[in-house]
């Protein structure tokens, strides 16, 4: 039988752990509770976790610093979901850059905490590494490479491009938020990122004017859908 999926809750307000620990119980999780980063890393050096969800403003040390710490230790691959302050936009930008795998804003609403976390279960099962090429319609991406080919011909990308690309095949068939694009590339705004997508549907798409590989996630943002 398939073990339930085994969640971290780091939180130091003693309230919102116990109920976040009750509803994701009561939903099937099975769920371990630290109140601060010092009791977290005992119970990670002693347990696996499928998922750590790390509260920001934690005293003494911070969720930010304890996010830096795992990503360099032995759970680095472990998912992570930060819990933020409503309005600390900064925060939630040095936590993507620093390997979140999600984010959201207390207060929260309890089922969407849950939506959050399967999500991210689902992904984390479903892709170890992502994939070292993807096609398109006879184009091929190599992501470490930073190249995209027809046959043995380049085509060239503009910076900003290639960065945009990379992080959606990071990811194939799941959507990435224009918000979340315009941190993690030198779009810097979510207007920007709309400019680059057009741009290189140009490039990889049989008909930029029905996009088949990138796609528009509707409320969201975007989509790489390989062949």
């Amino acid at each position: 039988m398939k073990q339930p999926a085994h969640i971290l809750i780091v939180d130091d307000d003693d309230r919102i752990r116990e109920l976040t620990k009750r509803f994701l119980t009561l939903k099937g999780f099975r769920v371990s509770g630290a109140v601060d980063a010092a009791s977290a890393r005992r119970l990670m050096d002693n347990l696996n976790f499928d998922l750590a969800i790390l509260d920001i403003m934690m005293p003494g040390e911070d969720g930010l610093s304890l996010l830096a710490s795992i990503r360099k230790g032995p759970a680095r691959e472990t998912p992570v979901m930060l819990l933020t302050a409503r309005g600390q936009t900064s925060d939630r930008i040095e936590g993507l850059r620093a390997g979140a795998d999600d984010y959201l804003a207390k207060p929260f609403e309890p089922e969407e905490l849950v939506l959050r976390c399967e999500a991210i279960l689902r992904r984390s099962a479903k892709s170890a590494p992502p994939p070292d090429e993807v096609e398109m319609s006879g184009l091929v991406f190599n992501a470490a490479r930073g190249e995209l080919k027809s046959g043995d011909q380049r085509i060239r990308l503009t910076d900003a491009e290639l960065q945009l690309l990379t992080v959606l095949a990071r990811n194939p068939g799941e959507p990435v938020s224009r918000e979340d694009l315009a941190v993690l590339t030198s779009a810097g705004l979510e207007r920007s990122v709309d400019v680059q997508v057009t741009r290189l549907r140009r490039k990889i798409e049989p008909n930029p004017k029905e996009p088949v590989h990138i796609q528009t996630v509707r409320g969201i943002g975007y989509r790489l859908m390989p062949d």
